[in-house]
């Protein structure tokens, strides 16, 4: 919670081991996200289906300060021009300064994701929850396969990234049994639910295989690129399942 969000909940400092296995906690953190959304969602219905799906998208922003985009946003500038130099691509990501690829990607992401909760309409609560949550189970298997290529001094996901295949099971675990009780209990159709393991396992390949091929490894931006596009993903397949209500 300390490391995916602003909310106060203390508790430091934290041990090395501690560091490592809070990546597995992960999709939990995000059901808290997506639900205090969920909360905004449903008390700003009322002003319409697209200012309560703008309104709860900026909650999501405050409450985690913008983390996940500012990752997006680095990585589409790093990687969406022809940068080739590892050391200029190392340059460009920690960069305060947001370029034309970036602001594209950000302008794109949240438009989307805008879009997509106003469709769902009133199952986005629901959905905001499923999508903070799972979003984050393909970035965790990113940090446990591919070598992290951010140089010491500029590192601020040290600890994190010392996970490894323990914490992607057990972040998968939470998710997996997060999604059987939205299908069991929110009456989530089956289909869209195995289309959404599917549509995630894509996200995390495909984003893999970008990063080891562009720059070697991981950092924490990719990692934020990875969990944005994951959470357009399974509001996507939502939308496209019917949604439940």
């Amino acid at each position: 919670m300390v490391f995916l969000t602003r909310i106060p909940v203390g508790g430091g400092p934290y041990s090395d081991a501690e560091w490592r296995w809070a990546p597995g906690f992960f999709p939990l953190v995000g059901a808290v996200v997506g639900l205090l959304g969920g909360v905004v969602h449903a008390l700003s219905f009322p002003l319409g289906e697209a200012a309560a799906a703008i309104l709860c998208v900026a909650a999501g922003l405050l409450i985690t300060g913008a983390f996940h985009e500012d990752g997006l946003a680095d990585t589409a500038d790093a990687l969406g021009g022809a940068i080739r130099d590892p050391d200029r691509l190392q340059e460009v990501l920690k960069d305060s300064r947001v370029g034309t690829f970036g602001a594209a990607a950000l302008v794109v992401s949240l438009l989307l994701r805008v879009a997509l909760l106003a469709e769902l309409g009133r199952a986005a609560p629901s959905a905001l929850v499923l999508a903070h949550a799972l979003s984050r189970i393909p970035p965790i298997w990113q940090i446990a396969t591919l070598p992290y290529i951010t140089q010491p001094e500029n590192a601020r996901s040290t600890g994190i990234v010392q996970g490894g295949p323990p914490q992607a099971w057990l972040a998968t675990v939470i998710g997996a049994c997060i999604l059987l009780a939205f299908a069991v209990f929110g009456g989530l159709p089956l289909g869209g639910a195995a289309w959404m393991a599917v549509g995630l396992s894509g996200v995390g390949l495909l984003s893999a295989w970008r990063y080891h091929v562009r720059a070697g490894g991981i950092c924490g931006d990719f990692l934020g690129a990875t969990q944005q596009l994951g959470e357009a993903t399974v509001l996507a397949v939502l939308v496209l399942a019917g949604s439940w209500n």
